[in-house]
């Protein structure tokens, strides 16, 4: 059980305050001799040093055996994060530029790719963004296109102005004029819905329907199940190689390890996953994520939402030594902006056909 901002004197948590703001700027370990000359405390360097020993004693600080000075722990980081940093908003550039960036009536996809690279940008790290699930998005249009005696190519087009196309293999084949039966069918009768309700949509009209209609509505089952099924949730990840040229990742085995789980997404995601609930700016650092090749590196994030749902998480990645003040603030601030492009009639559209 390591103690909180709460449990030390002021004079402790002013010194661990300033240790770490002057260890994230500079990156070497802080000595007493540096502290006594900007903590601003009327105390001996000989007081501090002791004071930073307790610290060292509690878990908060570690001393590199090269060097007389210390430097923060991942606890000491997170009681810093938790209750000792004061926020740097981002400066009105900062914001027009994100709300310039992610515009409204830009497809999904290019929404989440331009926040990512934002992101990437403005912090100097690596910038993620998961992928909203498909079925969250109103259903606009399909249309099927026979590539040969087994496949159709479907073409979805959802309210958010996203088109995907999804090649599927139906268990019987169907001739042009039944698959643009059943695409008039559907744009008909489910455009404004989003895909999770579809099916059980058909599916009671199936149980009601007149004998005529059951062949329409079971090949219209058959294909809308393939077809509407949401590929695999995904993010978007940019800047990896930034991370390349931060003092603290050099080590050149972490750095591949760091790749691998940068190439392979699934950790990154299940992380994002844990968080997508939870309101507000969530902080994972060093061993924190539960992901070995992530201990040394935080993990920024907060969710997204447009319309009151949330869609999906965004973040930053880069070395526990990183400028929580700023990056904290970022991360807020493109969230919001990120959801309310998606959530206007332009940009969005996630129950409700908005055209």
């Amino acid at each position: 059980m390591h103690p909180s901002a709460s449990h030390l004197a002021p004079r402790a948590r002013h010194l661990l305050r300033t240790l770490i703001a002057r260890h994230i700027q500079d990156g070497e370990p802080v000595g007493s001799q540096t502290l006594a000359r900007h903590a601003g405390l009327d105390v001996s360097p000989a007081t501090i040093r002791n004071i930073l020993g307790d610290l060292e004693d509690l878990g908060l600080l570690s001393s590199p055996h090269t060097s007389a000075g210390r430097v923060p722990t991942a606890h000491g980081y997170r009681v810093f994060v938790d209750s000792l940093v004061k926020m740097q908003p981002p400066g009105e550039g900062e914001l027009s530029r994100l709300r310039t960036e992610l515009a409204t009536g830009t497809g999904t996809q290019a929404l989440l790719g331009s926040a990512s690279e934002l992101l990437s940008a403005m912090s100097h790290f690596v910038g993620v963004v998961s992928a909203p699930r498909r079925e969250q998005f109103a259903f606009r249009h399909i249309d099927f296109v026979a590539l040969d005696a087994r496949r159709v190519l479907a073409i979805l087009v959802f309210a958010d102005n996203e088109v995907q196309n999804r090649v599927i293999e139906p268990r019987r084949a169907f001739n042009p004029g039944e698959l643009e039966q059943v695409a008039n069918y559907l744009n008909a009768n489910c455009a404004g819905r989003p895909l999770a309700e579809i099916r059980a949509r058909l599916l009671l009209e199936l149980r009601d329907a007149q004998s005529e209609m059951e062949q329409l509505l079971a090949h219209s089952i058959e294909l809308a199940e393939q077809a509407m099924v949401p590929p695999a949730d995904d993010m978007v990840l940019a800047g990896q190689t930034r991370l390349m040229g931060v003092q603290d990742l050099s080590d050149l085995e972490r750095l591949r390890e760091l790749f691998d789980v940068f190439a392979s997404k699934r950790e990154i995601l299940q992380l994002l996953e844990r968080t997508i609930q939870a309101p507000g700016v969530r902080i994972f650092i060093g061993e924190e994520t539960g992901v070995m090749p992530l201990e040394s590196v935080s993990l920024v994030t907060a969710p997204y939402s447009a319309d009151g749902k949330v869609l999906g998480v965004l973040g930053v990645i880069g070395p526990k030594r990183m400028a929580y003040d700023r990056m904290i603030p970022l991360v807020e601030a493109t969230a919001q902006v990120l959801g309310a492009a998606l959530g206007s009639p332009a940009g969005g559209g996630l129950s409700r056909d908005r055209a």
